[in-house]
């Protein structure tokens, strides 16, 4: 197949800010997790699958299934849909109100 360029689960972009390893992005509707520390505007890999602990905005608490989404201003996860927050994926683990993180598993569409 002379068309194929890659399988997907990890995918170039330009870091809209400043992103560290192991942080969240989102790039237009794609959401990844950056493979290593990349400056705002630089191009660097972004993993678009998969289960990641990322960061938990305080105060909310999550179930097994629950919706994940990112806060683009905090850049956190969230539970609740608002103006400045995407859809990422769901909770896998539970976390609670004290907890630092959530672990969620990467939606495979874009984020709306």
């Amino acid at each position: 197949m002379t068309n194929y360029v890659q399988k997907g689960d990890i995918l170039t972009l330009t870091a809209p800010y400043a992103v560290s390893s192991g942080l969240g992005a989102k790039v237009g509707a794609i959401f990844g997790v950056a493979t290593a520390d990349i400056a705002s505007g630089a191009s660097g890999e972004f993993m678009t699958e998969g289960v990641f602990d990322l960061k938990k905005a305080a105060g909310v608490d999550f179930a097994v299934g629950d919706r994940a989404y990112w806060d683009d201003s905090a850049k956190e996860v969230s539970d609740t849909d608002s103006g400045n927050s995407y859809s990422i994926g769901v909770a896998v683990k539970a976390a609670a109100v004290g907890d630092t993180t959530v672990r969620v598993k990467l939606q495979e569409y874009p984020v709306l």
